[in-house]
C-alpha cells in the first residue's frame, strides 16, 4: 500500500509511509478485537519464543537472523535483487538502464515491511502481550542499528567489508545499541530520559562517518600542513 500510494498517486515516500502507518493503527486494533492491549499466554501452542525461556529465545533469534541474512544475500545476488540495489544506489541511472523503478520501490517496501511484521510478531510472543502503541519509536532503533553497524563494520574491516558483512553488521549494530541501552539502565539513570539518550547515541554514530571523511579530505590535510609550515 505504501508503494502504491507513492508510485501511482505521486504521494512523497515519507508521507505515504506515515499514511499507511496511520491506517494500520485501526487495522491492528481490529485484529486485536479492538483492545489496545492483548495478553498472549505462554501456554499458547506454536509460539516460536517466550520470555519464560530466554536461552531458547536467543537461540531462535540467532537462527532466524542467520537464515534471513542468508536469504537476503542470495536474493540481492539475483537479477531482481541487483536491480533493487541499483535503484537504491542511483534511481535515475537505473531508469536509464531500463529498470522499472516504481516496481523496485514496491518490492523493496514489501520486503522491509514484511520483515517488520515478523519482528513485531516475535516481539509480541517474547513479551507475552501485544500493544497497539508498541511500535512507536522503532524507526529510530532501526536507524541506530544500521548506522552503528555500518560504522563499526567499516572501522574493523574498512574497504574489505563486503555486502554479506554489511548485512551481518546490521544485526551487530542492533546488539550494540541494546547493550548501550542496558548500560544506561544499569547506571540507574532516569528511564524517562531514554529517548534523549537514544537521540544522542544515534547522532554520535551519524557524525562519525562525516568527521572521518572530513579528516581524510585532501583540502583538510593541505590546511593542516600549511598551518604546520606557518
Amino acid at each position: 500500500m505504501t508503494g502504491f500510494l507513492h508510485t501511482k498517486f505521486g504521494i512523497p515516500a515519507i508521507l505515504a509511509g506515515i499514511l499507511t502507518q496511520y491506517a494500520l493503527y485501526s487495522i491492528n486494533l481490529a485484529i486485536m478485537d479492538f483492545k489496545a492491549n492483548t495478553a498472549v499466554s505462554s501456554a499458547t501452542p506454536n509460539l516460536v519464543m517466550t520470555g519464560l525461556n530466554v536461552n531458547q529465545s536467543l537461540l531462535v533469534c540467532f537462527i532466524l537472523a542467520a537464515v534471513i541474512i542468508a536469504i537476503m544475500y542470495w536474493f540481492f545476488g539475483t537479477e531482481l535483487g541487483s536491480a533493487l540495489r541499483a535503484t537504491g544506489a542511483n534511481q535515475e541511472m537505473s531508469k536509464a538502464q531500463g529498470i522499472n523503478v516504481n516496481r523496485m520501490k514496491v518490492v523493496g517496501l514489501a520486503i522491509s515491511n514484511g520483515l517488520v511484521a515478523v519482528a513485531g510478531a516475535l516481539s509480541t510472543q517474547y513479551s507475552g502481550f501485544a500493544d497497539v502503541n508498541a511500535g512507536r519509536g522503532s524507526i529510530v532503533i532501526g536507524l541506530a542499528a544500521v548506522i552503528i553497524g555500518e560504522v563499526v563494520g567499516e572501522a574493523i574491516f574498512g574497504k574489505k567489508l563486503n555486502f554479506a558483512g554489511h548485512l551481518i553488521f546490521v544485526v551487530v549494530g542492533a546488539i550494540i545499541y541494546y547493550l548501550v541501552y542496558t548500560l544506561i539502565l544499569w547506571l540507574q539513570m532516569n528511564p524517562n530520559l531514554m529517548k534523549l539518550f537514544t537521540a544522542i547515541i544515534v547522532a554520535l554514530f551519524l557524525a562519525v562517518p562525516y568527521l572521518r571523511s572530513k579528516s581524510k579530505n585532501s583540502f583538510a590535510k593541505a590546511g593542516k600542513q600549511s598551518k604546520k609550515e606557518a
